[in-house]
């Protein structure tokens, strides 16, 4: 037989295995410092951004997710550092991703590791036309062919 609601519910409650309780809603104001874990959609809500965004970000690494088991929803949590990478203005001094490679002399997706491993700072631009993703590069870092 396949697996229903009906018949996983009186499983359950055969054998007295409680079900999963959503955790109480917490204050997610824009103006609140604490960290609050909320889900893929509150997440959406409060960032500004869509969900693929939110997906993609946590498969390159700009923010992290987390799930109780496998196949659960994902949590994000939501503090004033994954506050700080977003920004509704382009920072000054701050290049697209474009730029950055060219500037440094590398591939895009050399950028793109760079930022996952933090030897970069990046922010989320999300308002205006030059949305995306805008990272903070110094003239002297060396590039792919330069020796240190």
């Amino acid at each position: 037989l396949t697996w229903t609601r009906t018949r996983v519910a009186i499983l359950r409650a055969t054998h007295h295995i409680p079900a999963y309780q959503q955790p109480p809603k917490a204050d997610v104001s824009a103006g609140c410092n604490d960290a609050v874990v909320v889900t893929i959609t509150e997440a959406e809500k409060i960032l500004g951004v869509s969900k693929v965004t939110l997906y993609r970000w946590m498969k390159d690494g700009f923010i992290h997710g987390e799930q109780i088991t496998p196949g659960a929803p994902w949590r994000i949590r939501i503090d004033q550092a994954l506050r700080d990478k977003i920004k509704p203005e382009v920072p000054d001094g701050w290049l697209s991703l474009d730029e950055a490679a060219t500037a440094l002399g590398v591939a895009r997706q050399t950028v793109l590791h760079k930022v996952q491993r933090g030897e970069l700072a990046a922010v989320h631009v999300n308002r205006g036309r030059r949305k995306g993703l805008r990272i903070q590069v110094q003239r002297d870092q060396p590039g792919l062919f330069d020796t240190p």
